[in-house]
């Protein structure tokens, strides 16, 4: 009997993806609340199951006391030396207790607490398999559709892939063999959820992982990803050895290794473009196709961000459709992107030196101001009264540093001159706005190229 129980077990284990020792425990566990109904035992009881020869122990440990008054959990001294000659008072003593046979309704607690125990190390066990899997690509059937929420079999456990991270377009039937991207794996009170996607970025840099040996040996590295499901993806690559061509290895020969991925991804158009650590090379390279004539860099940390400058022929295609190219590429480098044109840059340029020019010859005519806190101002890009009415008195303590104080007398001084220049504009009847008041609008970045 000893050694069936023991195979049955092993057999359970090997079916259900569970250590032996987990059912041994989950059987004592079942044991004890089985032989606590039998026996009318406290809870300060224990069992044990050889796990070679089945033999069941159950233990109970009793306090030793001077007079007894629970005799479930104490015991007299006298009782107690009779087991433990060194025995104290106070001390724990634990005693072998006779282990009776089960009655149907003890059975059935038992199997119900195994049961459960089963279900729970079944259930955990299959979460810490998928959760070490994350990140990683899988094959999976086809179960149901609920809402366009598609079920996935995987073995084990079912799969789920969420509307929101379908690839645009894409159909699924019953029995479709798909392979996915396992984003995420919860603990959820119905057991372990896992959920894929086939729109994240980690799918397509799995993709050219499993389609091109040079990036599975660890000779190309793909250092960026940056997608628009079904639409368009940019990927960054750089070659750990000089004489490998990191793009042409990922393309192929007539481009036949992308085809494939291609095809999975429905079509998806894919720019592939070699890795730079200067951040303004990386920009230029993920505007690609299109052309660029330079990129500045400013701000720091979150804050870094990217003024790109390209032919006036080539604003379009490095914008992209809706902003998508400047998008993808803000994605990919992290950095805010703002594209310009030429024309447009050099407009600015002569906007802002008009405004300074003005704005200066403004600053001639207010006394509170004049030739001394000029530069201040300047230095600060308050270079136009109007931009001195806007900048709040908070900035404008800080631009003046050690002349804070005159703060409030310059910015009610600036206001002044521009009433005085609005009033003469409209006694005049032209309706112009006065010399420095127009402010220009802060450049804005390309649609939707915020990272």
């Amino acid at each position: 009997m000893n050694r069936e129980l023991k195979l049955a077990i092993e057999q359970v284990g090997r079916e259900k993806g569970i250590a032996t020792e987990v059912l041994f425990e989950a059987l004592e566990s079942a044991l004890l609340s089985a032989s606590r109904r039998t026996m009318g035992i406290g809870d300060n009881t224990r069992l044990t199951l050889n796990r070679e020869t089945g033999a069941i122990r159950v233990f109970a440990e009793k306090r030793v006391v001077e007079k007894v008054t629970d005799p479930k959990l104490e015991m007299s001294l006298d009782e107690a030396r009779r087991l433990r000659p060194d025995a104290q008072l106070e001390d724990v003593v634990e005693i072998d207790l006779e282990m009776k046979e089960l009655g149907r309704i003890a059975a059935q607690t038992a199997k119900q607490v195994i049961l459960q125990r089963v279900r729970e190390a079944e259930r955990q066990g299959i979460f810490s398999e998928y959760k070490d899997r994350e990140g990683t690509l899988v094959r999976a059937l086809v179960h149901r559709i609920e809402k366009r929420t598609v079920i996935l079999d995987m073995g084990r456990t079912e799969a789920v892939l969420p509307e929101r991270e379908q690839i645009p377009g894409e159909r699924y039937m019953a029995g479709d063999r798909v392979r996915a991207y396992i984003m995420e794996v919860r603990n959820t009170p119905k057991g372990p959820q896992v959920v894929l996607s086939r729109a994240h970025p980690g799918f397509l840099i799995r993709l050219f992982e499993t389609e091109i040996p040079e990036i599975a040996e660890g000779i190309v590295q793909v250092r960026g990803a940056a997608r628009e499901p079904g639409e368009r993806a940019k990927l960054a690559v750089a070659s750990t050895k000089r004489d490998i061509d990191p793009i042409g290895a990922c393309v192929g020969l007539r481009g036949t290794r992308i085809q494939v991925i291609v095809k999975e991804l429905r079509g998806e158009k894919i720019d592939i473009i070699e890795w730079s650590d200067d951040s303004a090379t990386l920009v230029a390279r993920a505007l690609s196709p299109a052309k660029v004539s330079s990129v500045t860099i400013s701000g720091e940390g979150e804050e870094r961000s990217a003024q790109v400058v390209v032919p006036d022929s080539q604003l379009s295609l490095a914008i992209g459709k809706k902003g998508q190219n400047a998008r993808l590429a803000a994605k990919l480098t992290g950095l805010r992107v703002d594209v310009k044109s030429e024309s447009e840059l050099a407009e600015e340029r002569r906007r802002h030196e008009e405004e300074l020019t003005q704005g200066l010859a403004a600053f001639a005519e207010i006394g509170e101001i004049g030739s001394e806190l000029t530069p201040r101002l300047v230095e600060r890009g308050l270079y136009s009264p109007a931009r001195v009415r806007a900048a709040g008195i908070e900035r404008l303590r800080e631009a003046l540093g050690d002349e804070a104080g005159r703060a409030e007398a310059v910015r009610e001084a600036a206001e002044a001159w521009l009433n005085a220049q609005a009033a003469e504009a409209e006694l005049a009847g032209t309706g112009e706005a006065p010399a420095g008041e127009a402010v220009p609008a802060e450049p804005g970045p390309a649609e939707g190229a915020d990272r």
